[in-house]
C-alpha cells in the first residue's frame, strides 16, 4: 500500500510539473517578445536571426513550438525522413581534418554528410514509433512528430524519478528520496527533459539501469544500459559503475558461470560501441565531429601522444584535450571582457560542473559506482572540444541530486535551493521557447 502510495505521488507531482513548464513555455513566449539575434556566445548570432529560423521548416510549426529549438530540427528530421533529409544542412566531406568550409546540400552529393549525423538514433525512433500511434490527431505532421518527442521526453523523465528514488541508500527516509526527485524536476538543467531533446530519454535509461545495478538484476541492467548508448555516446560510460560494481562484488568468487555472464553484462556498453562503430553512422558521426566541431583533429599535439599508444585516434571520438583547452581558454576570455550575457551563460556552466564535481566526490566512498560514473560524464564533457552546454550534461550526473537531497534536510538551504533553482528554471524555460541559446 505504501509503494503505491509513493508511485501516486511521483506520478502526480511528475503530471503537475509537465503541465506548469508547458503552460510557462506558452504563456511567457505570449507575454514576452525576446528580439533575435542571440548574441550570446560568438556563433549564436549566425544561428538565430529571424533569417535563417524562417528557413528552418522543423522549427516553425506553431504547434507546441516553444518546446522546440536548436538541436530539436534534427531529432524532428530523423524521427520524419531519416539522416539524409535534404532539408538540414550538410557539411562536405574532403578527406581532411580540417574544419569546413561551407554547407552543401544533402543529395547533390554523395561527399555531403548531414548534420543529422551528429545525432543517436533511438530518440527519433522512439517519437516515429509514437507519432504513428497519434495518427488519428487532426494536426499537421511536424506538430504530430513533436508531440510525440515531447511526450517521449517526459515519460523518460518519469522513469528518470523512480529510478532516482531508488538510488538512494537503504537508510534514507522517504522524505529525502522525495526531495532527491524534486530537485531533479527544479534543476535548471531540467528544462531540457520536456522539450523535442533527447535528454529525458537518457536519463531515464541511464538512471534506470543504475537503479537495476544497484539491486544486482543484471539482465535488466544491460538491455537499459545498452539502449543507453544508442540515446547519447555518453551511455558508453555506463561501463563504469557496471564494472566498478563488479569488481567490488568480487563476483569471480561467485562462480566461473555467475562470474563470466555478469561480467558479459558488466561489459554491454562496450559491445554497443563496438557494433555503433562498424556502422555507416559511426563513420558519418566521426565526420561531423572532425569536420564541424573539429574534435580529435589529427593536427593537434594530442595526435602524437596516441599513436604512441599503438591505437587509431578515432578511437577517442568523446575526448579531444588540446581541443578542449583551447576552446576553454578562449570560452572564458569574455568574462575578462565583461560582456554581461556571457558572465552570465558560463557563470552558470562553471557552477553546474563545480556542484556536480563536488557531489561526486562526496558520494565516492558510499556510492562509488554512482560516483565514478558522475565524475566519467563530467570529464567526458569537459574534454568534449566544445565550451558549452554543460548544464545540460550535468543534469544527467545522478549524484547531484543524491546529495542535494541530503543538503536539502537544512530547512534554510532547502528554501534557497529550490528559489534559486526555480528562478533559474523558469528564465532557462523563457529563452529557450525564444529560440535562445541556453546549452
Amino acid at each position: 500500500m505504501k509503494l503505491i502510495t509513493n508511485a501516486r505521488q511521483l506520478m502526480l507531482i511528475w503530471l503537475a510539473w509537465a503541465v506548469l513548464i508547458s503552460a510557462f513555455q506558452f504563456w511567457s513566449s505570449q507575454r514576452v517578445k525576446l528580439t533575435l539575434p542571440d548574441n550570446v556566445l560568438r556563433w549564436t548570432a549566425s544561428e538565430s536571426n529571424p533569417g535563417v529560423l524562417f528557413n528552418k521548416r522543423y522549427l516553425n510549426d506553431p504547434f507546441l513550438n516553444e518546446h522546440v529549438a536548436w538541436d530539436s530540427e534534427y531529432y524532428l528530421s530523423i524521427a520524419m525522413e531519416g539522416y539524409d533529409d535534404p532539408e538540414i544542412r550538410g557539411i562536405p566531406f574532403t578527406g581532411d581534418k580540417g574544419y569546413y568550409a561551407g554547407f552543401c546540400i544533402v543529395g547533390e552529393s554523395s561527399r555531403c554528410i548531414s548534420l543529422s549525423h551528429g545525432f543517436f538514433p533511438l530518440y527519433p525512433l522512439l517519437m516515429r514509433a509514437l507519432a504513428a500511434v497519434l495518427a488519428f490527431l487532426p494536426i499537421s505532421a511536424i506538430a504530430r512528430f513533436t508531440l510525440a518527442g515531447v511526450l517521449v521526453s517526459l515519460l523518460g523523465t518519469l522513469a528518470a524519478m523512480f529510478a532516482l528514488r531508488q538510488l538512494m541508500d537503504e537508510t534514507t527516509e522517504e522524505t529525502d528520496r522525495l526531495r532527491a526527485v524534486f530537485y531533479l524536476l527544479v534543476f535548471p538543467g531540467a528544462i531540457f527533459l520536456a522539450q523535442v531533446y533527447s535528454e529525458g530519454l537518457f536519463l531515464g535509461l541511464s538512471f534506470s539501469a543504475l537503479a537495476c545495478l544497484r539491486l544486482r538484476k543484471w539482465l535488466p541492467t544491460a538491455i537499459l544500459a545498452a539502449l543507453a548508448f544508442w540515446v547519447r555516446p555518453g551511455g558508453a560510460l555506463l561501463i563504469v559503475p557496471l564494472v566498478t560494481v563488479w569488481w567490488l562484488d568480487r563476483s569471480w568468487r561467485k562462480g566461473p558461470q555467475t562470474a563470466l555472464l555478469t561480467g558479459l553484462a558488466a561489459l554491454t556498453p562496450l559491445f554497443s560501441y563496438l557494433v555503433f562503430s562498424i556502422t555507416d553512422l559511426a563513420k558519418n558521426f566521426r565526420v561531423f565531429e572532425v569536420r564541424f566541431f573539429g574534435s580529435g583533429r589529427t593536427d593537434v599535439p594530442c595526435a602524437t601522444q596516441v599513436a604512441s599508444l599503438g591505437l587509431p585516434h578515432e578511437h577517442f571520438w568523446m575526448y579531444d584535450l588540446p581541443g578542449s583547452i583551447s576552446g576553454w581558454v578562449s570560452a572564458l576570455q569574455p568574462l575578462t571582457m565583461l560582456v554581461p550575457q556571457r558572465v552570465f551563460y558560463y557563470g552558470i556552466e562553471i557552477a553546474a560542473v563545480l556542484l556536480a564535481l563536488v557531489a561526486c566526490l562526496i558520494l565516492l566512498k558510499k556510492q562509488p559506482e554512482i560516483a565514478l560514473y558522475g565524475l566519467a560524464l563530467i570529464i567526458a564533457s569537459l574534454l568534449s572540444g566544445s565550451p558549452q552546454s554543460m548544464l545540460r550534461y550535468m543534469a544527467a550526473v545522478p549524484a547531484v541530486y543524491l546529495v542535494l537531497a541530503k543538503w536539502g534536510r537544512h530547512p534554510v538551504f532547502d528554501r534557497i535551493w529550490t528559489l534559486l533553482s526555480c528562478l533559474l528554471l523558469g528564465l532557462l524555460a523563457l529563452l529557450f521557447s525564444a529560440n535562445y541559446w541556453i546549452g
